[in-house]
């Protein structure tokens, strides 16, 4: 078992930043990628970055240069540098673990979910 917790969110002008943390506990070492996805009302749940334990890190077309996610091993913790935000980020970020061991698959986790508003 994972718990994730994210925390961060907020209301900020178009062109602001904001930064979202999520605090994983459990079974850590059976976590093979951390990410965040968000989803907007009325539409699906869409990836937004992620990361692998080895360091491989992928983004959503709509936010490369913008969003940096990065992780801190020490504290099992993961974030999501957002800059220069727009008002189509408006959504709610969840963080995400895939969890595996030895070659079996991955089982999703996610945390609640963290609202990020941006006002044009």
């Amino acid at each position: 078992q994972v718990q994730l917790v994210e925390s961060g969110g907020g209301l900020v002008q178009a062109g602001g930043s904001l930064r979202l943390s999520c605090a994983s506990s459990g079974s850590t070492s059976l976590i093979r990628a951390m990410g965040w996805y968000r989803q907007a009302p009325g539409k699906q749940r869409d990836l937004v970055a992620t990361i692998t334990e080895g360091g491989a890190i992928d983004y959503a077309e709509s936010v490369k240069g913008r969003f940096t996610i990065s992780r801190d091993n020490t504290k099992n913790t993961v974030y999501l540098q957002m800059d220069n935000l727009k008002p189509e980020d408006t959504a709610v970020y969840y963080c995400n673990a895939a969890v595996g061991w030895g070659y079996g698959p991955s089982y999703d986790y996610w945390g609640q979910g963290t609202q990020v508003t941006v006002s044009s």
